[in-house]
């Protein structure tokens, strides 16, 4: 699943744990909200590296 899709998916849980008082629904929601949000924070830092190592391959054309 994308990371979108565990946030939603996550936050529906939550709210279904709440309206029913399941709290074992409700933290199953967290922790998939949560899951969502660490994809998100990877491809960031996955973004981060690529423009480094393409930073670098430039740098090493230009010096060669």
């Amino acid at each position: 699943m994308g990371s979108l899709t565990d946030k939603v998916t996550g936050k529906a849980k939550q709210v279904a744990g709440d309206i029913t008082g399941d709290s074992s629904t409700r933290r199953e929601g967290l922790k998939e909200e949560r899951k969502g949000q660490k994809k998100d924070e990877l491809a960031r830092s996955q973004e981060k590296a690529d423009r480094k190592a393409q930073e670098v391959a430039d740098l090493e054309r230009k010096t060669s």
